[in-house]
């Protein structure tokens, strides 16, 4: 399988300029340099920048100059501090991943669609050569998380035309596409072709659920005291995983009951989506994965020991979600005891 060389070992910064307030003060205090250098001393290759339409557009889009400096600086810091960078539009005008923002329409509005192909037309002839003079790389990913399957025809449409439009103006830069179900693994193969050599696969993985948002407040019948240990029998997983999380789960019914979490989950869960990407010779990557901040830290390590060991495996990228804070924050106080090892294995 081709490797995403240069985007192996990552971070998100999720919260700065996505799933926040918009204000000047978020912008210019959540996160700064000095964490681009945290970041670069951790060992790691490249961020993920997460950017909501609201940085770089007014309600009705008309373009933000501010938001795009802002953007242009995270640039000159990941050069200087030799750090790679995905920019990663995390909503747009008429859809966002959760609903809760409000935000609808897009998939079946041209209007939408048209301003959603010109703001990557505007980031392509702005950021596109941001690079050039360094040895460090800038990739677009075009939209975080479809949720409905029911959107993959017209998504993949979408993305193709948008793709068709960004290379006009940057014919060889790497372009992320993930499918429906919030990125899933299982909806890897109902992507398009490949457009191009340079295109990349891309998918979230927060299995199992049940372990990685324990206590989640966002998820319905997640109670919020509720603790579950990683090492917990595969039979408990997929009981509590439908009465705790609303879903079946990821094929709990392939493992015997008695079993637990390890690293031949992890390589069974990721099969098919590795089988096609290798069947269409593309780069694959994960966009996300992490464990909430309800987690003891240990298990919290040991969680991102295996799945990491089947990341490198077969050569798959990724950048965990996420560095401060957005109940997952890899800085924050409560890893202290385990980050010199944990970030060995991010």
């Amino acid at each position: 399988m081709k490797q995403f060389c240069g985007f192996m070992h990552g971070v998100n910064l999720g919260g700065w300029f996505s799933q926040c307030n918009h204000t000047a003060e978020r912008y210019d205090n959540f996160i700064k340099e000095d964490d681009f250098k945290t970041i670069s001393d951790w060992g790691l290759d490249h961020i993920r920048l997460p950017v909501d339409y609201e940085l770089v557009e007014n309600s009705n889009g008309e373009y933000i100059e501010s938001g795009f400096l802002r953007i242009a600086t995270v640039i000159e810091w990941c050069k200087k501090y030799h750090l790679n960078m995905i920019l990663d539009l995390h909503k747009t005008a008429g859809y966002s991943f959760y609903t809760g923002f409000g935000e609808t329409g897009f998939f079946d509005n041209q209007e939408y669609q048209e301003r959603f192909y010109k703001l990557w037309e505007t980031f392509s002839r702005r950021f596109a050569n941001a690079f050039d003079d360094s040895q460090n790389e800038i990739c677009f990913e075009l939209l975080n998380e479809v949720t409905d399957k029911e959107y993959c025809k017209k998504w993949n449409e979408i993305a193709r035309t948008c793709i068709q439009r960004i290379r006009k103006i940057a014919p060889t830069i790497k372009i992320l596409v993930g499918s429906y179900w919030n990125n899933s693994l299982a909806a890897v193969k109902d992507l398009d072709q490949p457009y191009d050599q340079n295109i990349v696969y891309n998918f979230h993985c927060y299995e199992p659920l049940l372990f990685t948002h324990q206590g989640a407040t966002w998820i319905e019948k997640m109670p919020q005291d509720f603790k579950f240990p990683l090492k917990s029998k595969i039979s408990d997983y997929e009981k509590l995983t439908q009465e705790k999380c609303g879903q079946p789960g990821t094929t709990f019914s392939s493992f015997s009951p008695d079993s637990t979490i390890d690293e031949n989950y992890f390589e069974t869960i990721f099969e098919e989506a590795v089988r096609t990407a290798e069947q269409r010779n593309v780069m694959l990557y994960c966009g996300e994965y992490g464990v909430i901040d309800r987690v003891a830290p240990e298990d919290t390590l040991e969680w991102y020991k295996l799945i990491s060991a089947v990341f490198n495996r077969h050569g798959i990228g990724r950048a965990a979600w996420s560095y401060r804070q957005m109940d997952f924050g890899l800085s924050d106080s409560r890893l202290d005891s385990i980050r010199s090892e944990l970030v060995k294995v991010l």
